[in-house]
């Protein structure tokens, strides 16, 4: 005979990176305290300069944040990768003042060369030699 309760899918190892907003020792303790006592947490390593918490163990990303955002802090999926792997670090989307440093913010669809706007200066073309108008103001 068959057993009829099902099975739970085992979740998977993983590291979570959060980036949670913590000013002092006390927010700190707090969201440690908090996310080791999920289950199937391992360690929890917190870089309050960088404002990051990584979160590794048997877990699910959004019970993670879910539970980080339980304690009243303002918490997300951490959004930076190191700016080398980006190929425009320095575009719009992708710079972030606030990102730690050597970092910039994650970008999933690099921006369209095509759907840049290209400033023309219209002195150019106002003395250019294939312009044969180009000496009209003189």
């Amino acid at each position: 005979m068959r057993s009829s309760h099902k099975h739970k899918k085992r979740k998977q190892f993983q590291t979570v990176n959060l980036k949670v907003r913590m000013d002092c020792d006390g927010c700190e303790l707090k969201v440690k305290k908090t996310l080791s006592s999920l289950s199937g947490v391992k360690s929890v390593e917190i870089n309050r300069k960088q404002q990051k918490v990584t979160v590794t163990g048997y877990v699910e990303a959004s019970k993670v944040l879910k539970k980080a955002k339980s304690t009243g802090k303002k918490a997300e999926i951490w959004p930076y990768v190191p700016y080398n792997l980006v190929a425009q670090p320095y575009a719009p989307q992708a710079y972030d003042k606030k990102a730690p440093p050597g970092f910039v913010r994650k970008v999933d669809n690099p921006p369209n060369n095509a759907a840049v706007a290209k400033y023309e200066d219209p002195y150019i073309a106002m003395f250019s030699d294939d312009n044969p108008n180009a000496c009209s103001i003189m």
